[in-house]
């Protein structure tokens, strides 16, 4: 196995409402990132992907806060250095983050090369502007982005050009772990493609050694990284390799992101779209059991208050269920048995490679 590039082992964060109340949004949380390696992390929104990625960089403001755990990057234990510490010699150089929404990340009034030669400065690189200007326009380039940019304004970039603009920025230094915060879901399907493109193509010249990417879309990260983590409520509740948890998931939750979402992948197309029933739980008062409890189909008594934990399913494959993996196949075949031979007034299915819909059965007037 490679080396663990990021290490996270039993992290737990949590907000500080004005009332002091605590929600706990990163609940001990432990996972790998290898060196070389791109890993992915879904769930619905609120389920702290976000909070995690902020989590991870150790750098904490009010009203998130550490609570435990530790947070290792490339040998480096992080969690009990200073906020200024972590600033200076951390992040840009460590680790990275491409923030969510990150085409309105861009401050209007400043010219984009000036965001670069901040940067720079702000962790203590001695260039002259010549160098910077150079610097920034091989970056640039890289990210097919035209020497002009640089002395733009945001306002005067299309938001595919923000995106990368933003990713040139976040990258200048050479991190070791990149995380991109849904870099990808404010844009059109073409951009998309071209800023997944432009990641891969970062990672495979060495100019970031690992990325963590976050996204609701699971079927998206099995074509942008080798293995994927599921969230639910502030918890994992199944890690696995890209193939194996867009085309076999195991826990209910995962199951029910992918019977949820039109996956024009080969092999998946033909399954019957389902709605994961019910609201994630509030983290203000965590549930004593499962916390996917109230809303799973195949919750039985004990899931309820019963702590649930992580259990393997082979090499490197965890999932968070009190049913045993046998157990769970067996269930999932029968709902798809009965949802074939009892359809509800319409089914939806996943027609062809495009991704179009087709609805058959009950009555659609």
């Amino acid at each position: 196995m490679a080396a663990g590039m990021l290490e996270v082992k039993k992290l737990t964060t949590y907000y500080k409402t004005r009332m002091n109340e605590q929600v706990c949004s990163v609940d001990d949380v432990s996972f790998i990132l290898e060196d070389g390696k791109s890993l992915g992390i879904a769930g619905e929104s609120g389920c702290g992907k976000s909070t995690l990625a902020m989590s991870v960089m150790g750098y904490y403001f009010p009203p998130l806060h550490y609570e435990s755990g530790s947070i290792n990057i490339d040998g480096k234990e992080i969690t009990s250095l200073s906020p200024d510490t972590i600033r200076k010699t951390v992040l840009g150089n460590d680790i990275a983050y491409i923030p969510q929404a990150a085409m309105n990340a861009l401050n209007p009034s400043r010219k984009i090369i000036r965001f670069i030669e901040d940067v720079l400065e702000a962790h203590g690189s001695k260039f002259s502007k010549k160098e910077v200007r150079d610097l920034a326009r091989e970056r640039f380039g890289i990210l097919n982005l035209p020497e002009k940019v640089l002395d733009q304004y945001a306002v005067e970039l299309s938001g595919g050009m923000k995106q990368r603009t933003v990713i040139a920025i976040s990258t200048i230094l050479n991190p070791k772990v990149l995380i991109a915060d849904e870099p990808s879901s404010a844009l059109d399907v073409s951009s998309q493609k071209i800023v997944i493109k432009l990641l891969h193509d970062l990672m495979e010249k060495g100019f970031v050694r690992s990325m963590l990417f976050i996204t609701h879309e699971l079927p998206l990260l099995f074509n942008v990284t080798d293995d994927i983590m599921v969230m639910y409520a502030g918890e994992i509740v199944e890690q696995g390799t890209a193939r194996e948890m867009v085309f076999d998931p195991i826990m209910p939750y995962s199951k029910g992101l992918m019977n949820s979402i039109i996956v024009p992948e080969k092999g998946t197309r033909g399954h019957i779209l389902q709605a994961i029933p019910g609201a994630p739980p509030n983290l203000k008062h965590k549930p004593r059991g499962c916390r996917f409890s109230e809303r799973c189909r195949f919750a039985e008594p004990g899931c309820f208050n019963q702590t649930i934990q992580m259990q393997p399913a082979g090499k490197g494959r965890y999932y968070r269920c009190r049913l045993d993996e046998a157990e769970l196949r067996k269930m999932y075949k029968k709902q798809e048995a009965d949802a074939q031979k009892f359809p509800l007034i319409s089914n939806t299915y996943v027609d062809d490679a495009m991704g179009n819909v087709k609805i058959e059965g009950g009555n659609h007037g």
